[in-house]
């Protein structure tokens, strides 16, 4: 079973990807691709925390297990957005 206290830390670093990624989604929308590097960083953040998640999800309980698999359809919703975004 995954820690209480490794569970929280994962679902923070699950919020800062998708915060991070929102803020550069938002800012890809409006500036159209401007700042590359931010927004690739925000993918491959995204792309870490759903590796993470699918490691949590070995050791997890039920109860945990649902709880990973809502944050990673968050993460997978939000890094479909950024890949279907127009690229001019």
């Amino acid at each position: 079973m995954a820690t209480r206290e490794s569970m929280d830390q994962l679902i923070q670093q699950c919020e800062d990807a998708i915060r991070f990624a929102h803020d550069q989604y938002q800012e890809g929308r409006m500036q159209e691709h401007y700042n590359d590097d931010g927004y690739t960083n925000a993918l491959v953040s995204l792309e870490e925390a759903y590796n993470d998640l699918a490691k949590m999800a070995l050791s997890a309980n039920s109860q945990q297990r649902e709880q990973l698999h809502r944050m990673r359809l968050q993460l997978q919703q939000l890094q479909n957005q950024m890949i279907i975004l127009p690229h001019n």
